[in-house]
C-alpha cells in the first residue's frame, strides 16, 4: 500500500510538471493566437507540441489539438508562415497566404515571446508574496578542499573568496561554477580574495564521467546552500533579470571562440529540463515555480533570436520590410524556415540523446562543487 501511495505522489509530481510545462507553451502560442485573431489573420491551428494529435476539436473554423511530441508547439497562420507550419507538419497548408501589412506580421510575431515575460513577472510578483519561498546566494567562499583536485593544484585555500573567473565577475557559488563550465580544460585566471590581500592563481577545471567541470573544491556551510540557484533574489526585477542574465551569459559562449565548445557541452536538453523541473516541484513547490519563471524567460529570450522559423526571424523579416519597404521572397523564406526546422529538430534529438546519456553518467561517484550539488547528484 505503501508503495502504491508512492508511485501515484510521484505520478502527481510528473503530471503537475508535464502542466506546467504545457502551460508555458500554451501561453507563448496564445500570444500568438490572439493576437492574429485581432489583427485579422486566419487561424488554422492551435497546437500543443508536434506530431500526430492525441486530442484535437474544431471550435469556429479553428482546429485546436494536443500532439504526441511535447518538445514544442505552434499556431498555425497561412498569412505569417505557411511555410514554416508546412516544415513543421510535413503537410501543406489548406489556404493560400494573403499579403498582410509587414507591422502586422511584427506584432503577431512579438505576442508570443512577451506572453512568456508576462507569465515570468506574474511568477515572479507571486513568489515577492510567498514568505516561505526561499532566497539567496550562496557565496563563492571555499570551505573545504578536495586532495589531488584541481583547486589544490591551483593554490586554492580555505577560505578564499572566488570574485573572478576567467576575466567574468562571480557574485555566489552558482554563477561561479557556471564560468567554471565555460572554463573546462584551459588554464583560467582565478581572482581570489584571501584576508586582505588579492591574488590571481591558474586553475584548470577538469571534467568529470557526467560530462561536468569542476575544480573539486566545497562551499562553506550556509543556510543559503538551501536556495535553489534560480532563486538569487526576493525582489521582482531581480528574479527576472538574474534568468534573462543566465541566458544572456550561455549565449555569449557560444559565440566565443575559446568558450563555444564547453558551453555546448553544458547546455542541457528537454530531458533534463524536465528532470530539474520535476525535482524543483518535489523538494519545494515554490522552487518549482521559480524554474517555471526561469523557463519563461528562456523562451522569450530565444523564440527572439533572429533565426528563421523562430520568431525573431519573422520579426527580422518584417523590420526588412518596414524599413526597406520591400518584402523578402517568399520562396527565399520558405526555404530558409524549412532548413532551419530540420537543423534545430536535429539538434533537439542530439540534445535528447545526450541528455540520456548524462543521466546515466551522474548516477556514477564524481567529484563535485558543493556539498549540496554532491547531495543532488547522489540524489539523481
Amino acid at each position: 500500500m505503501e508503495s502504491l501511495l508512492s508511485f501515484l505522489v510521484t505520478c502527481g509530481y510528473i503530471a503537475a510538471c508535464v502542466f506546467l510545462f504545457a502551460f508555458s507553451i500554451a501561453i507563448h502560442e496564445f500570444g500568438h493566437f490572439i493576437a492574429a485573431l485581432k489583427l485579422g489573420y486566419r487561424v488554422e491551428r492551435f497546437s500543443i507540441g508536434f506530431g500526430p494529435a492525441i486530442w484535437k476539436k474544431v471550435y469556429k473554423g479553428v482546429e485546436y489539438r494536443i500532439s504526441w511530441i511535447p518538445l514544442g508547439g505552434y499556431v498555425s497562420i497561412p498569412d505569417v508562415d505557411p511555410e514554416g507550419t508546412k516544415a513543421i507538419e510535413g503537410a501543406s497548408s489548406s489556404a493560400k497566404k494573403i499579403q498582410m501589412p509587414a507591422w502586422k506580421d511584427f506584432v503577431v510575431a512579438l505576442a508570443g515571446p512577451m506572453m512568456n515575460v508576462v507569465l515570468a513577472f506574474a511568477l515572479a510578483i507571486l513568489l515577492y508574496f510567498i514568505p516561505s519561498a526561499r532566497f539567496g546566494v550562496l557565496p563563492a567562499k571555499i570551505g573545504g578542499i578536495v586532495s589531488g583536485g584541481a583547486a589544490e593544484r591551483g593554490g586554492l585555500m580555505e577560505g578564499d573568496e572566488i570574485l573572478c573567473v576567467g576575466g567574468n565577475k562571480v557574485s555566489g557559488w552558482s554563477e561561479m561554477m557556471t564560468e567554471i563550465q565555460f572554463a573546462a580544460g584551459r588554464e583560467t585566471d582565478f581572482k581570489v580574495r584571501r584576508g586582505e590581500e588579492i591574488l590571481t592563481l591558474k586553475i584548470t577545471p577538469e571534467f568529470k564521467e557526467n560530462g561536468m567541470a569542476y575544480i573539486s573544491a566545497l562551499s562553506e556551510s550556509s543556510d543559503k546552500a538551501a536556495c535553489a540557484m534560480w532563486m538569487p533574489s526576493r525582489g521582482i526585477l531581480d528574479q527576472v533579470a538574474w534568468d534573462a542574465g543566465t541566458v544572456f551569459r550561455a549565449l555569449k559562449g557560444l559565440v566565443n571562440r575559446k568558450e563555444m565548445k564547453n558551453t555546448a557541452k553544458a547546455i542541457g536538453g528537454p530531458v533534463l529540463i524536465a528532470k530539474n523541473t520535476y525535482l524543483s516541484v518535489r523538494k519545494d513547490v515554490w522552487d518549482g515555480i521559480g524554474f517555471l519563471r526561469f523557463i519563461n524567460t528562456n523562451l522569450a529570450v530565444m523564440n527572439l533570436l533572429p533565426i528563421p522559423v523562430l520568431d525573431g526571424g519573422l520579426i527580422l523579416f518584417s523590420l526588412i520590410a518596414m524599413i526597406f519597404r520591400r518584402r523578402i521572397p517568399e520562396k527565399v523564406i520558405g526555404a530558409l524556415s524549412t532548413f532551419f526546422m530540420y537543423v534545430l529538430m536535429g539538434l533537439m534529438l542530439l540534445l535528447v540523446a545526450r541528455d540520456f546519456w548524462r543521466l546515466g553518467k551522474v548516477e556514477q561517484k564524481v567529484n563535485i562543487g558543493t556539498v549540496r550539488e554532491a547531495i543532488d547528484v547522489q540524489e539523481k
